[in-house]
């Protein structure tokens, strides 16, 4: 029997950046260490459990940087304390390798951090660094998540668990709904793929989504047993169509929806202990 009384606990995670939108896109968006310090106390108190941090150079490029993310992270724990768990990304965006990409993250031994497998493993030969990076996180406690496009990569991932690559029996994985295009916009149904009996399941996943259906679409994750990412980097609308004002609009949006369908979001502490690394 289950308690139905109990609400079940949902892990919300705000990209409030990303590594392509500058203030042309959305004058919100946080660039600086001080506004993403910023940013992370406000969407802490609309609900998020986890900030996905990207940095930037000064000209708002795209940077994978360990002073510019040690100083990011710094200013982020100054505002909120270990509220928040903060995941730094390795996304290359076609402008680093994998080799600088692991680089950075070792220079860096953050809490968290996301690895997209199709930059990180690009073919066979890159399996022993992703496998040595993987062991490294174990050591160090950094949470792991995988970044997922499509089915066939879970189905690749979960043959390197098999083949004891991965040195947990399960991984947090991220499932991406869609693409960044020019007006790309995810539906719930998107989902669907990535749940079929022939994908492979991973116990912690999340969804992130483009566009103004990103709250249904995370909404719709949850209720089937995932976690929710949401923020500025894929999206920059409310359910309703109307431009955010901010990332803790957007994060406020999950949060209410979820209570209204019996859920609550998860605290950093428990996406730390609870969700995060399989022992």
């Amino acid at each position: 029997m289950t308690d139905s009384s109990v609400l079940r606990r949902v892990a919300i995670a705000v990209a409030p950046n990303g590594g392509r939108r500058t203030r042309v896109d959305h004058p919100a968006i946080p660039l600086t260490p001080a506004e993403l310090a910023d940013t992370a106390a406000r969407c802490l108190e609309a609900g998020a459990a986890m900030i996905h941090s990207h940095v930037r150079r000064p000209d708002g490029r795209h940077l994978l940087d360990a002073d510019a993310y040690r100083a990011a992270i710094a200013a982020v724990r100054a505002a909120v304390g270990d509220r928040l768990v903060i995941q730094i990304t390795t996304e290359a965006l076609d402008l680093y390798t994998p080799a600088e990409q692991i680089a950075v993250l070792k220079a860096v031994k953050p809490e968290a951090a996301s690895l997209a497998l199709r930059e990180l493993v690009p073919d066979a030969a890159a399996e022993p660094a992703f496998a040595d990076v993987l062991l490294w996180m174990k050591r160090e406690n950094v949470l792991p998540q995988i970044i997922l496009y499509e089915p066939t990569e879970a189905v690749r991932l979960a043959e390197m668990i098999r083949r004891g690559l991965v040195p947990w029996p399960d991984i947090p994985v991220l499932y991406v709904l869609g693409r960044y295009t020019v007006s790309q916009t995810s539906q719930p149904a998107d989902l669907l793929p990535f749940l079929s009996p022939e994908t492979p399941r991973f116990s912690n996943w999340s969804v992130c989504a483009f566009g103004r259906h990103e709250a249904a679409c995370v909404t719709a994750a949850a209720l089937l047993g995932g976690h929710a990412r949401v923020g500025f980097e894929n999206n920059l609308f409310r359910p309703d169509g109307s431009r955010a004002m901010s990332n803790a609009d957007l994060v406020g949006a999950v949060t209410l929806a979820l209570g209204h369908l019996g859920c609550a979001p998860c605290t950093a502490d428990e996406v730390r202990y609870g969700l995060g690394t399989p022992a």
